[in-house]
């Protein structure tokens, strides 16, 4: 139910909400493009989080001050990517939509909803909500009770609701909805907890559900080979964050999670569409191609953060490609057209396989993996977490590289027995946490070859790994955030660190920039929480909680 927005405008505010235009099709295929703007996840439908501005960069990014802070009044995790439009950015927390003032950061509106209390003891992992979409006057975004929701973007007001999966069940929506070919496309989390996965086209319009595509085969589809009896029914392929669009080829592309259980034992076979990334199209949820990272995942390796859309020289050709940082361990490249792979090399330590078998596209497993998989207990690198976790990487073309925030950890692994309860978790494995090393930085800043997996430069990071996503300018800056709190800019050639600002709490948000008036700011959301709070590492009890939005600029 919601609450009777609270709004604080000015008349110059209401009097901009109420001339803008609605945002049309072409307004957000042309996100990248714009400096204004940030109308979508990823500032552009390919992903890249790249920004063309320059106004702030290396020469001036030591002058950058906070011009603004936002509180969120909220405790927990933080990981809402802002969107602007037209002199209001927007930014969710688990049970709040914002509008904010991006140049002054005053409240415009703010709207609250109420969540079942029994929801918040089964979402995974965090408390949290990654932010909205925008088309067409409206904004759309996801609850944790599984609900999608559209509200009219100048006052906050409800305009429909509907209902994608039993809460109850362990199913959660934490992603930004994706607009594509005019579908609203969301996904949905729950893989540890015995679900079946799916993505979901909505009308925008009215809340009707057009289409699903399950992501685990059922028997009577193409795929049903790969699961024994009926285990994609609790097989999860989660697809809680949001995929990538390509308008030429008329393809979204959206990567999938887990197997459930994790003990791949119990359903022996490739399991698709596990750990893949599907591209479909969004009118009808039509799968055309799709490419699995790691069949029969033992290990939790989420394929869900999809990567970016490039254009880039391979063998002296332009291509086309999808490039990914999988949490497997191996960095991929495809040619988004087909699924074609063209590369696939490791960017952190591995060793749950020997390499990636470029002609079948099919890991060529270790011993480790063979021991790991008859039930000894063995050390498995990366770990549980990932060579990378969920956070996105961005693009520079200027460099060549990708930049993301990298994981040196590994985990202790043992099958045990799996026992199916609602509502509870299902993975069949003896989880002890993570080994973190002693002497070694447990993450690192990287600017990746997509092509080697090899970085260019690494700037470790002291004591915490960072789970922020990051973003990169044609002002040769880097811009991300620590798990203590810390907002930098660090320059794109050499990792070099040029700003760094001590935030109100950790940082696991997504940095944009963009002009108002003529001036260039970057926004973050702080917020400690999300994955790497809950694995109870003591030094983090040393970083307060509450969620802020802070904005940069230089005078």
């Amino acid at each position: 139910m919601f609450i009777k927005p609270t709004l604080f405008c000015s008349a110059v505010l209401l009097l901009a909400l109420g001339s803008a235009h609605a945002q049309s099709l072409d307004d957000l295929k042309r996100d990248a493009a714009t400096n204004g703007d940030v109308l979508t996840y990823g500032m552009g439908y390919n992903n890249q989080r790249y920004s063309s501005l320059k106004q702030i960069n290396k020469g001036n990014a030591s002058k950058l001050h906070p011009v603004w802070a936002y509180s969120l009044n909220n405790s927990q995790s933080q990981e809402s990517q802002p969107i602007i439009y037209q002199g209001v950015m927007y930014v969710t927390t688990h049970n709040t939509t914002v509008a904010i003032n991006p140049v002054t950061g005053k409240q415009i509106w703010k709207q609250e909803f109420d969540l079942p209390q029994d929801v918040f003891k089964m979402a995974c992992c965090g408390i949290l909500n990654r932010g909205v979409a925008i088309y067409d006057g409206k904004l759309f975004r996801a609850t944790l009770d599984a609900h999608i929701v559209a509200m009219d973007a100048k006052t906050g007001k409800q305009l429909w609701k509907s209902k994608a999966a039993d809460y109850q069940n362990g199913q959660a929506m934490t992603s930004a909805p994706l607009i594509a070919n005019g579908v609203v496309i969301t996904g949905i989390a729950g893989g540890e907890y015995g679900t079946r996965g799916f993505i979901d086209g909505w009308d925008p319009e009215t809340g009707k559900k057009l289409w699903r595509f399950y992501t685990t085969a059922a028997p009577d589809q193409k795929g049903g080979d790969t699961w024994p009896g009926d285990t994609h029914l609790k097989g999860g392929a989660p697809t809680w964050l949001t995929g990538a669009y390509d308008p030429e080829l008329d393809l979204v592309y959206w990567g999938t999670g887990n197997g459930g259980p994790w003990n791949p034992n119990v359903r022996k076979g490739d399991n698709l569409y596990i750990n893949s990334v599907v591209a479909f199209r969004p009118k009808t949820g039509e799968l055309v191609w799709h490419y699995q990272f790691s069949p029969n995942d033992p290990y939790d390796y989420d394929s869900t953060e999809v990567g970016m859309l490039v254009d880039m020289k391979i063998a002296g050709k332009d291509r086309k490609v999808l490039t990914q940082a999988n949490r497997n361990g191996f960095m991929y490249v495809l040619d988004r057209a087909s699924g074609e792979l063209l590369a696939a090399n490791p960017y952190v330590k591995v060793n749950w396989a020997d390499r990636i078998d470029l002609k079948t596209g099919r890991p060529v497993h270790s011993e480790m993996d063979k021991k790991a998989r008859a039930g000894e207990d063995v050390e498995i690198f990366p770990s549980v977490l990932g060579g990378k976790n969920w956070s996105p990487m961005s693009w520079n073309p200027q460099t060549g590289l990708a930049y993301a925030n990298t994981l040196n950890i590994s985990w202790p692994y043992q099958l045990s027995k799996p026992e199916y309860k609602r509502g509870e978790w299902y993975v069949g494995v003896n989880y002890r946490g993570v080994n973190m090393p002693k002497d070694e930085p447990h993450g690192f800043l990287s600017a990746l070859d997509p092509m080697t997996g090899k970085s260019k430069w690494q700037m470790a990071w002291p004591g915490q790994p960072s789970m922020a996503g990051t973003l990169s300018t044609a002002g040769g800056l880097v811009f991300t955030g620590a798990a203590t709190g810390e907002f930098i800019a660090v320059d794109a050639e050499n990792g070099k660190k040029l700003y760094e600002f001590q935030t109100s709490s950790g940082i696991i948000g997504l940095p944009v920039t963009f002009v108002q008036d003529g001036k260039q700011y970057v926004s973050v959301v702080s917020g400690s929480g999300g994955v790497w709070a809950l694995l109870g590492d003591e030094r983090m009890s040393q970083v307060p909680a509450g969620g802020s939005v802070w904005t940069f600029a230089v005078e």
